[in-house]
Order: structure tokens, then C-alpha cells, then sequence
């Protein structure tokens, strides 16, 4: 068991919870509320990309890449979890509270300020708590917050329904409801900078595996709603949610990941449940995997114990029947997958995503397919980024951070 919870520790980024300073949550607006939770200094802040990045790319094919690479912290960074009300859409637009970070550059200016902000849209995690609102358990969000929040940036985040504060199931790669999570979460971090005395500059959105679909589809939801975004970036974004899953389950690959169940798992119960569909879980998983996979769902299973008692490979994870049905994709569920797609519309926004030669999750095809689309549509300029021939899922995300901070640092005059 220990060997198993040092491995997902490696593979999905989660460092030991430590408590944060205790504040009463102040109201801001009507349903939003801050607290502050801690503060990173730059000796932190530097720790993070350092000893910390070394960690959380321990289990890469290029884990010493990025060493060095980073600038040293300018700022202390101050950090807020946000509570803000939200409505679900697949349910009626039911009422939910939900949950997310504001990250604030600790700059020395007096009066009020104005910044740019990053929103970051987080990865894949098993456990409700590994968010960005609780930053000592994502890796993932401490390097952003060390690359863009110590330089000047303001970086937020949203938890997604079902994570963090959220009483509500998970709602993994559900659209609309991802689109609303982080639409929500933009507003109610405008509300607290106003009560920070900082005004929000450029807007950038950023994102990487689950939360590059997520940074799409949020982006799609922007674009709609006439929100200037001056930048985009999607590293390893799995956006045709029909190719990506239909490529897991039918033509796998010697490189899949040992989580690919675990994914798939989210994927369909968090489907079930927000699209109101009894039983699709049980037509798709193997019957004596079915209690695990509720459970991992449901939160009752951990990951390290999901993955000792359930099959690395999806093939045996799966009814072979329910992988056949997405070669024609004509079932419900299938055909929300389709609907689901996070790049087929003619964008307003500058794009850059990221792919890597050996990415374990989303292949290069699927990662070209936002500016192969933006070409073909004329849509605005998009660029797919390479990060190497021997960049895997963790090293595409890193190799993306440092570009994107140049990038995005270029675009402020």
C-alpha cells in the first residue's frame, strides 16, 4: 500500500495537506465570500520551482528538463479560497455553492492596483480536496502560482462542481457544468480584487489535461458572453472528448496510463448523474469492477486503493460491448461526448496549445486540432507547440507554463 500511495503521489502531483491560517470568511457581493488561507513567501515561492518541481517530475521522461529554467520569485503571494453561488445547468439551473482560488502578487503598492490575471483550469484528481483552493494538495496549482502569481500576476482558479467545497458529485468533464464552475468563478473574483483594492487587467486562460478541455470550453463560454480573453493556452487538452475516449477504449496504446480507469470511471458516473442517466455506469463497467468505480466516484474509495483492486488496463475495465458502441457513436452517451467538444466554433482569441511526442493521455493529433479547426474556419491566430519529442503528459504541462509566461508577458503592453 505504501508503494502505491508513493506512485499516485508521482503521478498525480499531491503533496501532504498542511493547515492553513484560520480567517472569518468576509462577504463581498451577494453569495461570494473570501478567506484567507495562507501566504507563500519568495523562499517558498522558490522551493516550489525547485525541490517541489524536481518532485512532481520524478516520474517524467524528462525530469530534470526544467531545472533552472524558472525565474526567482519578485513577490510574497497571498492566497484566498472563495465560496461563491452557482446554478447547475444539466439540473434546471439548480442552486449550488462552489469553491475556487484567487492567488494575489504581494507588489508593495499602496492604493489600489490593477494586474493581470491568469485563470488556471486544473488537471485530473481523485479526491475532492487536491484543488486549487487547497493548494498544498495541487502541484500543479502551486507551479502556477509560483511562475505567474510571484512575477505579478493574480492567478485564479475554480475547484469545479463537486470538488472542494462542493456537496455536489463530481462533474468530471461535464460541459456546461465545467462552463458555469469557471464563468462563476471569474465573476466572484472580481468581486474580491475589488474588495483587495485591485482591479483585474488582461485576462489570460490557461489549463492543462482536464482543465485544458475545461480552459476551451470556458473560452467558448467567454467568447459567447463578449468577454475579452487576451490569450489562451491548452497544454495536453483532450478537447474531442468522442476521439479521446473512443481512441482509450478502442485502439489502445502500449504508453496508456495505469489511470485511464480511474478517468473513464469519473467520466461515465459524472455523466450518469448530471445528464440524469440511470444505469449507464453499469452498461459500461465490468460488474464485479462496478462497486469500485462508485466508490472512487463517490469519494468513499481512494485512489491508491482503487488501483490495487482494479485492472491497469481500460480493455479490462470495460465491457468490451459498450467500447464497440463508440465506433458509430449513435448512443446518448456517445453522442454527448460529441456535444462535448471544446473546439469546433470560430474563436476571437489568440491560441497556443501544447503537445509532446510521448504524452501518455492525449496524442499530438488531438492536441493540433484547436488550430488545424482555427485555420480552417479563419478564425484567430492559433499555434500548436511541440514540446518535444520526449515530453510526456507532466513535461508538456511544464514545458507550457514557462512559454506561456513569456507569451502572455509580451501581450501586456
Amino acid at each position: 500500500m505504501k508503494m502505491i500511495a508513493v506512485f499516485a503521489w508521482l503521478v498525480l502531483g499531491v503533496l501532504p495537506a498542511q493547515a492553513g491560517y484560520a480567517q472569518a470568511p468576509v462577504a463581498v457581493a451577494s453569495k461570494v465570500h473570501y478567506e484567507l488561507i495562507g501566504r507563500y513567501d519568495t523562499a517558498r515561492l522558490d522551493t516550489i520551482l525547485s525541490s517541489e518541481l524536481a518532485a512532481f517530475m520524478a516520474s517524467s521522461t524528462t525530469p530534470r528538463a526544467f531545472v533552472g529554467k524558472f525565474a526567482r520569485a519578485k513577490y510574497g503571494v497571498r492566497l484566498y479560497r472563495v465560496t461563491y453561488a452557482s446554478v447547475v445547468p444539466e439540473l434546471g439551473n439548480r442552486p449550488t455553492v462552489a469553491s475556487g482560488l484567487v492567488a494575489v502578487p504581494e507588489t508593495g503598492s499602496h492604493g489600489r492596483q490593477t494586474l493581470p490575471v491568469v485563470s488556471y483550469q486544473h488537471g485530473t484528481v481523485f479526491d475532492k480536496a487536491w484543488v486549487p483552493s487547497q493548494p498544498e494538495n495541487s502541484a500543479e496549482t502551486r507551479i502556477m502560482i509560483a511562475a505567474f502569481a510571484a512575477q505579478g500576476y493574480v492567478v485564479i482558479g475554480a475547484d469545479y462542481f463537486g470538488r472542494g467545497v462542493s456537496d455536489l458529485p463530481d462533474s468530471y468533464l461535464v460541459k456546461a457544468s465545467t462552463q458555469q464552475a469557471t464563468t462563476d468563478m471569474l465573476f466572484a473574483a472580481r468581486d474580491v480584487l475589488g474588495a483587495l483594492d485591485v482591479t483585474p487587467g488582461k485576462l489570460f486562460v490557461s489549463g492543462w489535461s482536464q482543465g485544458g478541455w475545461a480552459t476551451m470550453v470556458f473560452l467558448q463560454k467567454l467568447e459567447q458572453l463578449g468577454i475579452k480573453v487576451t490569450a489562451a493556452a491548452a497544454a495536453s487538452a483532450p478537447v474531442d472528448l468522442y476521439l479521446m475516449t473512443n481512441r482509450w477504449m478502442n485502439n489502445p496504446q502500449p504508453i496508456d496510463p495505469v489511470y485511464l480507469p480511474g478517468c473513464t470511471a469519473l467520466q461515465l458516473f459524472a455523466q450518469q448523474y448530471y445528464l440524469q442517466a440511470p444505469g449507464l455506469a453499469a452498461s459500461a463497467i465490468r460488474p464485479e469492477l462496478l462497486a469500485w468505480a462508485a466508490g472512487l466516484y463517490d469519494g468513499s474509495v481512494t485512489w491508491e486503493a482503487f488501483a490495487a483492486a482494479t485492472p491497469s488496463k481500460l480493455g479490462a475495465f470495460i465491457r468490451p460491448e459498450f467500447a464497440a458502441s463508440g465506433l458509430t457513436g449513435q448512443t446518448p452517451y456517445w453522442r454527448v461526448l460529441q456535444d462535448s467538444q471544446g473546439y469546433r466554433w470560430k474563436s476571437v482569441t489568440r491560441l497556443r496549445t501544447y503537445y509532446g511526442g510521448r504524452d501518455e493521455v492525449t496524442p499530438e493529433y488531438i492536441g493540433k486540432l484547436p488550430v488545424a479547426t482555427q485555420a480552417l474556419v479563419g478564425g484567430a491566430a492559433a499555434q500548436a507547440i511541440d514540446a518535444g519529442a520526449d515530453a510526456d503528459h507532466r513535461g508538456v504541462f511544464v514545458f507550457g507554463v514557462l512559454d506561456q509566461k513569456l507569451w502572455f508577458d509580451a501581450l501586456l503592453d
